[in-house]
């Protein structure tokens, strides 16, 4: 299992992934298109440390998704966003996995001091995903953003670096 920045002919599989009937009501990327995605994957290359679109594989299939963007330079705080794992392959631990090598790259590889999460209130795999690969919950936007017509909580985490178990025993 590994984690890698997106590339230009990763588009149409993100693309798919996105727009998957079990997917697309969990994400906020309502609109999104190829040359959007393109344009992502560009700034990812073009911008490193303050910006990512990746891609997760698994047996050197493409399998998910996730990203990030600097919100606090500063403060060295960045926002994880679009995780997402194709539905033939959840249930395996492959979020988990790709979950904990991007806290990893973030925080240990970036040298960033925190990650913050912002998680539909409905959504509650994703919520327990984010539990179980130790994030913090630390409160709720309250109908933080407009969904499908009707306003939406929005549960918030967070990860510091001192949360994580940088000895490699995890």
């Amino acid at each position: 299992m590994q984690i890698r920045r997106a590339r230009p002919d990763d588009a149409d599989f993100l693309l798919e992934l996105i727009q998957d009937e079990e997917t697309k009501p969990f994400l906020s990327t309502h609109g999104l298109t190829r040359d959007d995605l393109l344009e992502d994957i560009a700034r990812s290359e073009r911008e490193p440390g303050a910006f990512g679109r990746f891609v997760i594989e698994a047996g050197g299939e493409r399998v998910g998704s996730l990203g990030f963007r600097i919100v606090n330079e500063r403060s060295r705080i960045a926002e994880g966003r679009g995780f997402a794992i194709q539905p033939s392959h959840r249930g395996r631990g492959i979020g988990d996995e790709a979950a904990r090598l991007f806290q990893r790259y973030l925080l240990v590889d970036l040298d960033l001091h925190r990650i913050e999460l912002q998680i539909y209130g409905f959504n509650e795999r994703a919520i327990a995903q984010a539990e179980r690969t130790g994030y913090v919950r630390e409160g709720v936007k309250r109908k933080a953003y407009l969904k499908d017509g009707e306003w939406q909580d929005a549960v918030l985490f967070g990860l510091l670096r001192e949360d994580l178990d940088v000895s490699g025993d995890s």
